[in-house]
């Protein structure tokens, strides 16, 4: 039999558990206007200082490389997750899967480490996807330089111990 007081904890935690889920996955709308009301209030006192602020937006087909990405190894994780809770899957199965998402958890950690270092070396937005020994990058830069796209491969290759196939992709 339930308790009371357990039964009140499990109501309370649930709705705890359901208003973090919604605040996560909330609109950000509400986030927009803020920072819209709080933009004129920056917008004023530049015009009373006199300075001027400069923004860096990252390029909408960087963010679209993003999320496709994580979409797919999301759906990968999904599968290989279900195969590694499956009764019915070997243990060479289970651990093969587990393998895997272990693999890709090392891969996420080693492009946003590349990222970072682009960013640091190049001062350059970009997007690198490595998959085993080819690693693509796509970088946002207004010139197309293939001294800056040589630095880049060189930067990325001293990473790794093994010859890579690098390919860098500029945009603007």
């Amino acid at each position: 039999m339930i308790k009371k007081q357990n039964l009140w904890f499990l109501t309370l935690f649930s709705l705890i558990l359901v208003l973090s889920v919604y605040y996560i996955t909330m609109p950000n709308d509400l986030l927009v206007a803020q920072k819209a009301a709080d933009n004129t209030d920056v917008e004023e006192q530049k015009e009373n200082s006199g300075e001027e602020e400069v923004t860096i937006q990252e390029s909408n087909n960087l963010t679209a490389l993003r999320v496709s990405l994580e979409e797919e190894r999301d759906a990968t994780k999904t599968k290989l997750q279900a195969t590694m809770t499956d009764e019915n899957a070997t243990i060479e199965e289970k651990n093969n899967a587990y393998e895997q998402l272990k693999y890709l958890s090392e891969v996420e950690g080693m492009e946003e480490k590349l990222e970072k270092i682009v960013k640091d070396n190049y001062k350059l937005d970009s997007f690198i996807k490595v998959d085993n020994n080819q690693i693509k990058v796509v970088a946002v830069a207004k010139n197309h330089d293939t001294a800056l796209a040589n630095n880049i491969m060189r930067t990325i290759q001293k990473e790794f111990d093994q010859k890579q196939t690098i390919t860098v992709k500029f945009e603007t």
